[in-house]
């Protein structure tokens, strides 16, 4: 099922990053107008995360690809905004190291346990889904780049909320590594 609408949708979020790129390559808009550009696109194409997996269920359009597919866009939508965001100095390079590394480490643990047959001892846990949540408010926030409502330094809360991202990611990486552990040391003797 490569073009059911939820798999359009994931598709959705990979075509979005170099929109969301471009969008500060703009010289047409000035510097604030490409930080709500890209913020708004940002967030509307977060948001196909939820209406992607919602659909499936509904529709009853689940597929192996889109499972497949749904993590992948996730984490490229996070890495490449972070890369910008690193590129503009919104982002410090550690805090968006330790996420990037993570999502690869822990996607390769993910392959790996699903080669042997163990998938069940890295499923998707709740500090996971939190450490996902902190990212998608954290990255608008730095990409806005400026004061919501004239009340909300988007930038420091968007960098406090990057860092406790990061600490979340080490957090949920330690978690799925000792879920995995028992798996690893059976296989390694």
């Amino acid at each position: 099922m490569f073009f059911n609408l939820p798999t359009l949708l994931t598709w959705a979020r990979i075509l979005a990053i170099p929109l969301i790129v471009g969008v500060f390559y703009l010289q047409s808009l000035s510097a604030a107008e490409q930080n709500l550009v890209a913020t708004a696109m940002f967030i509307v194409f977060a948001l196909t995360d939820w209406a992607d997996g919602y659909l499936a269920r509904k529709l009853n359009q689940t597929s192996a690809f889109g499972a497949f597919l749904d993590p992948v866009a996730d984490k490229f939508l996070v890495c490449a905004s972070l890369l910008v965001l690193v590129h503009m100095g919104r982002a410090d390079v550690f805090a968006a190291l330790i996420i990037i590394g993570r999502e690869i480490a822990i996607s390769s643990l993910r392959e790996w346990m699903a080669i042997i047959g163990a998938t069940k001892s890295v499923a998707v846990h709740m500090i996971g889904k939190l450490k996902t949540m902190v990212q998608m408010i954290a990255i608008p926030f730095l990409l806005f780049d400026g004061r919501l409502l004239g009340l909300i330094d988007t930038r420091v809360w968007g960098t406090w909320l990057l860092w406790l991202s990061a600490i979340l990611t080490v957090w949920s990486m330690v978690y799925y590594l000792q879920k995995a552990l028992p798996e690893i040391r059976a296989r390694s003797r």
